[in-house]
């Protein structure tokens, strides 16, 4: 097999893989300055992402592609071909036809204009000329009057479905040359329609919405569309990017003196800003507090202000709620329960019955999810319609075995019909769990989707991790001492001596243990080069009772290529044929698998865990193999299967949230988000044992390291004690 740079034109004959990530499509050779097939015995087959790729392939179409081209020998039919393969070419180009013959040979032979015969489109083309793709592309009562001249009424519509397919095609061509990536093309394309480049010149800046930074956009900008340094289009965008990415550090304002600094920064002209604050006030990016002097982006002011208003108007409910009916159901749902619940769980069911709104809060192992069982069956009791959810997969899944009602991820909350009080149902109680994972713009879109009139109970424990996005809304919440909460402190779950608790405890206060390994709880001084291997060693001496914990996804990949080579490096690779080639994913039969997106029709979530049980390939069925989740259920791999799944011996600490697993493995690494609530978090997710792999060194910077979470600013907390009366 040889490989060397190349470039090639064919038609699509056949599209045998595609996936949510990438495609294979496969043609036969064309001439380049024409639409004939070429002479000689060979075929091209494309392998790429499909984000790369301005459409979507399809058997008939024409496509350029040039970059490294892999040339081997394939068996078809009992003849030997040269097979030339492109494996993530540099570019590649479907290109509809400008002029002349190419394209009437193009209609003529494409599938997409089916009726439509060499005769037909040559007449078209000695009609229209060069008007043809203005007439074709404008699709409106004219063109369709001169167009009946040459076509039926049929084969218009034909001809105006099958060209709308390829007419964005010229706007790709020319964003690609201008530098726009592939993906931002295609989001652009989506939104703006044959509008696309008429909005670009009119203003280059709205890439940066549709996922380039300030300073790609820029350079793009002033190179490609000619924007001058004093562009109010440009110094508005430079004034949103400062503002977005303090946004995106999880903050809900930003300081005069900070956005400033930014600014300058960005701009590299300090007479420019002044500038900037006045085409950012211009087009209402930002509200300026008179009482702070902050700034406040104005989306997410109004998604915060929207928020207080709702749990306020929840918290100061003057009603009773407590009333003969729900104590009798509280009692009821007491008598149930094979075990007493302490002083303080009392107290937190009859809150949550009392209040339109409350919350649970307390460590983990402290019994949050025993309040919420009892006071759900309460609830239910009263003819409430149970809502559940939680922001990832596994805790929705946990919550659902814990609560013994069924359960939802946010998402997929979000995805269903709005909670609407009626005659037939007029009572809802809404559960969302795991509460200190909720950002601003999720709870923002929570409230919205549910009446006013719908009781909330929200459960978590804030001093676990910060959400990813900005805020922090059940820290907030809690700390206002505006809306019922009942703090829960006495551990529950983790019996024994296994010092979990006590050692938690100590790190979430920023104090680091006097004894870094204690009870059941031990601490392996590693270097950095080695927390790999060492979490590997440990895996390998319990894997059905282990999980692995690490801050970044990166280490996550090692650690999980580390632990399968050691502990499952004869397992089955799971792979399939596909016209000679061998394809597979770096999995094998007996891998631990983890889930990273929701099927609620397949029966799997995000952050679903499982284990790879059958790689056996069904061509005919199109399975590649069989999974067994942790609750037993049996998932079939399909390609959009496939398309979701990883290696899962090691997760990320956002994955495990709401989880525990009985041995815990951490790797203790500094690092952007490895702070004492991280290191709280990792360890409370275990039933009986922990194991810290790192320096103690390391380990003490981030104990000592106060918590993200304390560190954003947030402007909630202020609208609900400002509002509270």
């Amino acid at each position: 097999m040889n490989e060397h740079e190349t470039s090639d034109k064919f038609r699509v004959t056949s599209v045998p893989h595609k996936s949510l990530n990438y495609v294979i499509f496969t043609g036969v050779p064309l001439y380049q300055d024409s639409y004939r097939v070429k002479n000689g015995k060979y075929s091209i087959s494309v392998k790429a992402r499909i984000e790369s790729l301005p459409i979507a392939p399809q058997p008939g179409q024409h496509w350029i592609v040039r970059g490294k081209c892999k040339i081997s020998k394939q068996d078809r039919n009992g003849y030997l071909i040269d097979q030339h393969t492109y494996d993530s070419p540099k570019h590649a180009e479907c290109s509809l036809p400008e002029t002349g013959e190419q394209l009437i040979k193009f209609i003529a032979n494409e599938s997409d204009f089916k009726g439509i015969g060499e005769s037909k489109a040559r007449a078209l083309w000695d009609a229209l000329g060069r008007d043809f793709h203005k007439i074709v592309r404008n699709g409106n009562d004219a063109s369709r009057k001169r167009l009946r001249e040459h076509l039926t009424d049929d084969s218009i519509d034909v001809l105006f479905q099958g060209y709308q397919k390829y007419a964005n095609l010229r706007d790709f061509n020319w964003m690609s040359n201008k530098k726009i990536p592939v993906s931002v093309q295609q989001r652009l394309i989506k939104y703006h329609g044959e509008k696309t480049l008429k909005c670009l010149r009119r203003n280059p800046y709205l890439l940066m919405a549709f996922g380039m930074s300030f300073v790609q956009t820029d350079e793009l900008a002033r190179s490609e569309f000619s924007c001058k340094l004093e562009d109010e289009n440009r110094l508005s965008a430079a004034l949103e990017a400062v503002l977005f990415d303090d946004v995106k550090r999880g903050n809900t304002y930003t300081p005069p003196k900070l956005l400033r600094a930014n600014l300058i920064k960005l701009l590299n002209d300090k007479d420019l800003v002044e500038l900037a604050f006045k085409a950012g006030y211009n087009k209402a990016q930002y509200l300026l507090n008179p009482d702070t002097g902050n700034f406040h982006q104005t989306a997410t002011l109004l998604m915060e202000s929207v928020i207080a208003k709702r749990l306020l108007k929840l918290a100061n409910s003057t009603t009773s709620r407590f009333d003969e009916k729900a104590n009798k159901a509280y009692r009821k749902a007491i008598l149930e329960l094979p075990y007493e619940l302490t002083e303080k769980q009392h107290e937190a069911v009859t809150t949550c019955l009392g209040n339109d709104i409350s919350c649970i809060t307390g460590g983990a192992g402290t019994g949050k999810t025993t309040v919420l069982r009892t006071a759900v069956r309460a609830f239910d009791s009263l003819k409430y319609q149970i809502h559940a959810a939680a922001l990832s997969g596994r805790a929705a899944m946990r919550l659902r075995e814990s609560i013994g009602f069924d359960t939802t991820t946010i998402a997929g909350f979000l995805r269903n019909k709005p909670i609407v009080p009626c005659e037939k149902q007029p009572l809802h109680l809404l559960v969302v769990d795991e509460a200190s994972m909720i950002d601003v713009p999720t709870m923002y879109r929570i409230v919205n989707h549910v009446h006013p009139s719908v009781r909330i109970i929200l459960s978590g424990d804030p001093d676990q991790l910060p959400p990813i996005g900005c805020g922090k809304v059940l820290a907030d919440v809690v700390k206002s001492n505006v809306i019922k909460n009942t703090a829960l402190d006495i551990v529950k779950r983790q019996d024994g001596p296994s010092g979990i608790p006590e050692y938690s405890k100590k790190v979430n206060s920023g104090q680091v243990p006097l004894e870094l390994s204690i009870g059941n709880i031990f601490f392996h001084e590693t270097e950095k080069k080695s927390i790999v291997d060492q979490c590997t060693k440990l895996y390998a001496q319990s894997p059905s009772s282990s999980r692995v914990m690490a801050p970044t996804r990166k280490l996550v990949e090692d650690l999980n290529a580390g632990i399968q080579k050691t502990c499952n490096f004869e397992g089955e690779l799971l792979q399939f044929m596909m016209d000679g080639d061998s394809y597979y994913q770096n999995l094998r039969r007996g891998d631990e698998i983890l889930f990273t997106q929701n099927s609620h029709s397949l029966g799997f979530q995000n952050g679903s865990l499982g284990k790879l049980i059958s790689v056996e390939f069904d061509e005919e069925r199109k399975l590649y193999g069989k999974i067994e989740l942790d609750t037993g259920e049996i998932i079939d791999i399909t390609q959009s299967v496939l398309d979701c799944i990883e290696l899962g011996y090691a997760i990320t600490l956002h994955k495990a949230q709401g989880s525990q697993f009985p041995r815990i493995i951490v790797a203790v690494t500094k690092g952007r988000i490895t702070d004492r609530a991280w290191l709280y978090t990792a360890i409370t997710r275990a039933e009986t044992e922990v194991h810290l792999v790192g320096s103690a060194e390391e380990f003490e910077i981030i104990t000592k390291n106060i918590s993200n979470a304390n560190r954003r600013r947030s402007f909630l907390l202020t609208l609900l004690k400002y509002h509270k009366n």
